[in-house]
């Protein structure tokens, strides 16, 4: 499995190939709420598994702040850590950049997922969507990321 930062519009296709099969054909979301302005100032990420992409996720950063976002796992792909091993490289990448904390907008049946890495919800429930969602933040540091 290889882990990796967008660099070229093929990487990011198949960054977006992901998103679209888990977000917008499993799970409903409209296009146009998944693809959004932020695409081009985000830092996106891809995973390959036997050089298929299997998964991807993004950050922004906002001062102090990476915002974690449209962190997703093919259906057939899932179960093997490779949403943990995509956490831990997005983690190790905010701290390389001098971030402090972790947002991001969970899906209520990925709480405990999140919750297992260290997050902490700090919302109400709401809906994005129409998907339930709670917002959770983690502080980081050296020694809380396994590079």
């Amino acid at each position: 499995m290889d882990i990796i930062i967008v660099e070229n519009e093929q990487q990011y296709q198949d960054a977006l190939t992901v998103r679209k099969t888990v977000f917008v054909e499993e799970q409903q979301v409209p296009m146009e709420l998944e693809v959004d302005e932020h695409e081009k100032s985000a830092v996106h990420f891809v995973i390959y598994h036997e050089k298929h992409p299997v998964g991807a996720g993004r950050i922004r950063i906002k001062g102090q702040t990476a915002k974690v976002e449209r962190i997703c796992v093919l259906k057939e792909a899932r179960g093997q850590n490779i949403g943990l091993a995509l956490m831990q490289r997005i983690e190790h990448v905010a701290l390389e950049k001098g971030l402090k904390t972790l947002v991001l907008h969970a899906q209520t049946h990925a709480q405990g997922f999140y919750e297992k890495l260290g997050y902490k919800v700090t919302s109400d429930l709401f809906y994005d969507a129409n998907i339930p969602h709670v917002e959770m933040t983690k502080a980081i540091q050296t020694t809380s990321v396994v590079k």
